[in-house]
């Protein structure tokens, strides 16, 4: 394979025209078969495509024409650009508002027309019969049929002429059709259908308003996210202070952030401290403390103390904008139960037409055998009229079959719910990647979770400082802290840290260490205030002739408890045990606990011995446990899981777990503050604790289920309307109604994602 085979370039284009699923399966079909193109998926939700092509083989110009001879019209949305990069359009949104804009006017001018006909309708009924009343109503029915409903049935012709069909087919056929017809009562005894087309076009309209309208909402997480990025800069250039658009910072600007300001773009604090709410970021609603060498979160806001950012990400780099692309991507995906509905949808028009077809006929050959069916209902359907002439019957079971078919609700089902679903994870710091995810989580039987950095915090802590004797706790730490602070050991690192935290608390000082040495694999040695101080194994101890026996008790309990206990000495005689660990994340046995009760299995996979790994799994709650397991070895343990237990998720961090986390069925990736650009795993949690994995399992769990109850909902919907309208006992009003109704519901049911609680008891505990 060639360079030019393997480069991808990716672009958005925005499709005009699309009604329905089948105009979603038929645009992918078509580009899918152009040569150099590799991926298109095809979003009905946003009327968008998302095309990854051979920018040698393929371009812009034959995309489009290959779209726009199929009855729709393209136009490229964003800039060309390498695949795997992201960015969002101003004129997207844009786009967006003039849809809606346009859909207003289109309902409303109907409504002013439909509204007095459907007056004078019932006027001519009920009260008094007026005077040309049809030459009336054909003209008010008019222009809404032909001018409010004018791009439905341009659509309608545009794809008969390319032999295809879609929504506006059936609107079509089910209003300006019958509009026709009725003028064939100037002839025949026939009942008119004006009001009744009339009606269903602008029914079908308002629907369409009530559908747009439903989906800016379900839309907002991009826009939403966009508004909390920062407008201005306040940087120092040349020792002067000014302020610069977002636009103009540029790595290494150093930005003066004042309290209740956002701090423009990532950085990182050289001077001041302040506590910042990044729940923008992480979900988490308590601010957190920001130091000099502490990196900050763009579009984050500033508490308290004033601070200089020294910024190191900008434009696309920052960490506002890959939330973005990932949300961006996510809601560009499909789920595969999607791939099985665009199938069917695919056929799902014609079959519309060929049952309506089928309606007419059998109601013009054998209108006894309906007609006693619908004398029966008509004591309970009002609607239902049996006196009416045969011709009439048949139009009207005719037209109702064609009106309430909506294949449209089953184009919208999984769109909407990945909007809102990945909307909602962005704001409560889980990004979701791809859809298939989504699906694939929901049959996950186990979790497998690598430890440092993981369950643990990746960083050694003292636990226990045990002193006996005539020694105290500050006495261990004094001698072990003046000691390792010569040490490069990170056991020695948090002793220091321990020491000197003490040492600030109780006002005293370590002291300098004389005659440093290091034994490796046992300990540290050297003199403190003339005093000869031993930190570290029983080995070395036991070697200096120092007894150990009397805390050999003390220090396998400890060592059961994943700890590592180093023996402190002064002057040959035996002070104490300071025990160092890598402790647990707080919310790590809670979050484990929660897991478990959702009906996951957990393991956890580590490099440490087996003992340990039994110590950690113990404390944690942890089901099973893989020890001993090299880097190298976690893709080969997580195969071995996946034949054991099936489908199998893995959380890792994102960097070292990397093959691992491509191997498992759902690869989560803890991700840190900034470092949130994991391209190996599915779902990436920005904050670093497990209650964040509940969340991601919680947000998986409910898209899906609302994936699942959108096209229940618009197969049933389907299932049970159409025979009913087949025999003549639903009106072609209540059915354009209905057609209206189920596109919105499933909208709406999306919608509702948004109140679904996705936080751990881990996270609130």
């Amino acid at each position: 394979m060639t360079a030019d085979q393997t480069k991808k370039k990716s672009l958005k284009i925005q499709i005009e025209g699309m009604t329905c699923a089948s105009c979603v399966k038929r645009i992918e079909d078509r580009l899918q078969k152009q040569p150099g193109v590799h991926k298109v998926n095809v979003n009905l939700a946003t009327e968008e495509a998302s095309v990854t092509y051979n920018p040698s083989v393929v371009n812009l110009s034959a995309i489009k024409e290959a779209v726009s001879k199929m009855g729709y019209k393209a136009e490229e949305l964003t800039k060309e650009q390498d695949s795997g990069r992201g960015g969002v359009s101003i004129e997207e949104e844009s786009q967006a508002e003039k849809r809606l804009k346009k859909a207003a006017w289109r309902m409303w001018f109907a409504v002013a027309f439909a509204g007095p006909l459907m007056a004078l309708m019932m006027i001519h009924m009920f009260l008094v019969e007026i005077p040309y009343y049809f030459t009336i109503i054909a003209v008010l029915g008019f222009p809404t049929i032909f001018i409010a409903g004018s791009e439905t049935h341009k659509s309608t012709l545009k794809n008969l002429r390319h032999l295809n069909t879609n929504m506006d087919t059936l609107v079509t056929l089910g209003s300006a059709v019958p509009y026709l017809l009725s003028f064939l009562a100037i002839w025949f005894p026939i009942t008119t259908f004006i009001e009744m087309a009339a009606t269903i076009l602008t029914l079908h309209l308002v629907g369409r308003f009530l559908e747009a309208k439903a989906k800016g909402r379900a839309s907002d997480a991009i826009k939403q996210l966009l508004a909390m990025e920062a407008k201005e800069a306040r940087v120092i250039r040349n020792d002067e202070e000014i302020n610069i658009p977002i636009d103009q910072v540029v790595p290494g600007d150093i930005m003066l952030v004042r309290p209740g300001e956002k701090i423009p773009t990532d950085g990182e604090v050289i001077e001041g401290s302040s506590f910042l709410d990044e729940s923008m970021a992480t979900g988490e609603s308590l601010p957190v403390e920001r130091n000099p060498g502490d990196e900050v979160i763009g579009a984050t806001v500033n508490k308290k103390g004033a601070l200089k950012v020294k910024a190191t990400k900008v434009g696309k780099d920052t960490f506002l904008s890959q939330v973005v692309k990932m949300v961006e991507e996510a809601q560009g995906t499909k789920v595969p139960i999607q791939e099985f509905a665009d199938r069917v949808t695919g056929y799902f028009v014609p079959a519309v037409l060929v049952i309506a077809a089928m309606a007419f006929i059998v109601w013009m050959v054998f209108p006894d055998f309906f007609l006693g069916i619908i004398v029966s209902a008509s004591n309970y359907l009002p609607w239902v009229n049996p006196g009416a002439p045969q011709f009439t019957l048949a139009i009207l079971a005719t037209t109702a079959v064609l009106v309430i078919s909506c294949p449209c609700a089953l184009g919208l089902a999984t769109p909407t719910a990945l909007m809102v679903g990945s909307g909602k994870g962005a704001e409560q710091g889980v990004l979701i990647r791809n859809g298939e995810a989504i699906q694939m989580m929901k049959d996950i039987k186990m979790i497998a979770f690598d430890k440092t950095g993981t369950i643990t915090k990746g960083k050694p802590e003292v636990t226990d400082v045990i002193p006996i004797k005539n020694y105290t706790p500050r006495d261990l730490l004094y001698y072990a802290g003046s000691l390792e602070a010569s040490s490069e050991h990170p056991l020695g690192e948090a002793i220091v840290i321990r020491a000197r935290e003490e040492a600030k608390k109780q006002s005293f000082s370590l002291a300098k260490t004389e005659e440093f040495s290091s034994v490796t694999g046992k300990g540290v040695r050297g003199t403190i205030d003339d005093l000869e101080v031993l930190v570290g194994s029983r080995k070395l101890i036991s070697e200096a002739g120092i007894d150990t026996s009397p805390i050999e008790i003390e220090m396998e309990k400890l060592e059961d408890e994943a700890k590592t206990a180093m023996l402190v000495a002064v002057s040959g005689e035996l002070a104490g045990i300071i025990a160092v660990s890598d402790t647990l994340k707080e919310d790590s046995k809670n979050a484990i606990k929660e897991i478990e009760d959702m009906g996951l299995i957990t393991c956890m996979i580590t490099g440490d011995n087996e003992r340990t790994a039994e110590a950690i799994a113990r404390q944690v709650g942890i089901t099973r446990t893989v020890a001993n397991v090299l880097p190298d070895e976690k893709v080969d343990e997580i195969k071995n899981l996946q034949r054991q237990y099936g489908l199998v998720s893995m959380v890792g961090d994102g960097i070292n777990d990397a093959p691992a986390l491509k191997q498992a069925d759902v690869g989560i990736a803890i991700g840190t503050g900034t470092d949130v650009a994991i391209e190996t795993a599915d779902i990436t949690l920005i904050r670093g604790d497990l209650s964040a994995v509940v969340s991601g399992v919680k947000l998986s769990r409910a898209t899906f289920r609302k994936i699942k109850e959108n096209y229940f909902w618009a197969w049933f919907y389907n299932a049970v309307a159409i025979p009913l309208a087949f025999i003549g006992l639903l009106h072609p009003i209540i059915g354009a109604a209905a057609m209206a109704f189920s596109s919105l519901n499933v909208v709406l049911n999306s919608i509702s994602l948004k109140k679904v609680n996705i936080s751990s008891r881990a996270a609130t505990s």
